[in-house]
């Protein structure tokens, strides 16, 4: 196999955008989950409480509710000149900025009401960037560039993390004067640091070409009706159509295509909400969190998501959904390892890098599979629909998470998370069969 012929599709312009388009979009998630639990518990949270503050992120879990908007709604003034899916870009990375700035200015060690309603914020606007990202991705190319995009989106992403967990513990340490005291200034400079890199995403989202040529005619019809007629209209093709349409199309296969949404992630998401805190207590400096698991971890991940992508197109996408859930579980029990050994650098780096890589692979297939699975006609909603239902089980489960370290330690919680991902694999397995079975 020629390597630069298998690489060679990462240089279409399409495929290249998503890597900008993903940085938007990876930025604010760990500002609001990874990033800030590490702020909580320096601020002296409880692991209860942390564990708690991630269903927050349950506000991903519910975008379907809103993504009809997103996906058919016009915007006064912003529509007409970037048409359907770059000006509900825009409005969501600005809406992201201001609540970073509003985290910024708060103090956790003070109390968290104010924390609470600018993370809320910010995950909200978070989620809408994710409807309309994700349609204008879909609409942007062809299914075969689907893998390809989605590795893009995600190696952007994944900088993005880099520069939200790494970047953001490097900037604390940088700004922090007062060494083993806990002061919020560190973190708010550091916040307000983070907002300003929403301003790539803009500046990509206004230079990019809309990829809907349906929207003049959209925007023509939502005119010329009455208000009565517009809902009417609205509530039929936005928020009826794209749920009938999958029903349709798959009948009782929705249900087992549902499920196998529901848990592919779970395994990975539950353990993550505990994986900063479980840092620090195991005696790791900011630094050395920051260069192995938020730097050489994401790395690996971009890897995982270049090799998942390029694998697809080659071996088929359930052999490799197949394989990203079952490392993605295995990888767990090198946490509950590392856990019940004294703290090393080495032992941690072959976690993270393990882990990372499994995940790296994981998603990249997902997100191409939750592609190949939508309608173009409501490719937001649908999409919003399948993501959310990826992140609804897992977060609500993960908010417990901290309770069950207090109650049980570290090792069994992360051996737990590992065998929770059992029942993903066998689904993966299920659906494979019947997809092969449905054929004509």
């Amino acid at each position: 196999m020629n390597i630069s012929a298998f690489f060679i599709i990462y240089t279409q312009t399409n495929v290249l955008r998503m890597l900008f388009l993903g940085f938007s979009a990876g930025l604010p998630l760990l500002l609001v989950f990874g990033t800030l639990s590490f702020w909580l518990r320096e601020a002296g949270l409880e692991l209860s409480a942390i564990g708690f503050f991630s269903w927050i992120g349950l506000v991903y879990a519910f975008k379907w509710a809103w993504s009809p908007l997103v996906d058919q709604l016009p915007i006064p003034l912003l529509t007409t000149k970037f048409g359907r899916r770059r000006s509900w870009l825009l409005v969501s990375q600005v809406a992201i900025a201001i609540g970073l700035i509003g985290i910024a200015t708060t103090d956790p060690s003070r109390g968290v009401s104010s924390l609470i309603g600018f993370a809320l914020l910010t995950a909200f606007a978070s989620a809408t960037q994710d409807i309309a990202l994700d349609a204008f991705r879909i609409e942007s190319g062809l299914i075969e560039d689907q893998g390809a995009m989605a590795a893009t989106y995600q190696m952007g992403y994944r900088i993005a993390m880099i520069i939200a967990s790494a970047g953001a513990l490097f900037l604390a340490s940088w700004f922090d004067y007062t060494a083993n005291i806990y002061e919020p200034e560190p973190w708010m400079y550091t916040y307000m640091c983070m907002a300003a890199l929403m301003l790539i995403g803009m500046v990509t989202t206004i230079l990019s070409p809309e990829p809907s040529p349906q929207i003049n005619q959209c925007i023509t019809e939502w005119n010329a009706e009455s208000r009565v007629e517009r809902l009417v209209r609205w509530f039929k093709k936005a928020a009826v159509m794209p749920f009938l349409d999958f029903i349709r199309r798959y009948r009782l296969q929705a249900v087992s295509l549902l499920a196998m949404i529901s848990l592919y992630r779970i395994s990975d998401i539950v353990m993550g909400v505990m994986s900063n805190p479980f840092y620090i207590d195991m005696g790791f400096s900011k630094q050395e969190i920051a260069t192995v698991s938020k730097i050489f971890g994401v790395i690996m991940t971009v890897l995982g998501a270049l090799v998942g992508g390029s694998l697809i197109k080659y071996l088929g996408i359930f052999k490799i959904l197949f394989l990203g859930a079952a490392l993605s579980s295995l990888t767990n029990l090198l946490f509950a390892w590392l856990s019940v050994n004294e703290p090393s650098i080495g032992a941690l780096t072959l976690t993270v890098s393990a882990d990372n890589f499994s995940a790296g692979i994981a998603s990249a297939a997902f997100i191409a599979y939750l592609s190949s699975l939508t309608n173009i006609q409501y490719s937001a909603t649908q999409y919003a629909l399948f993501s959310s239902l990826m992140f609804l089980l897992p977060k609500s489960i993960a908010g417990w998470s901290g309770v069950f370290v207090e109650t049980w330690g570290y090792a069994y919680f992360f051996l737990t998370t590992a065998l929770i991902g059992i029942p993903s694999l066998m689904l993966v397995w299920f659906v494979r069969k019947i997809s092969i079975e449905g054929r004509p």
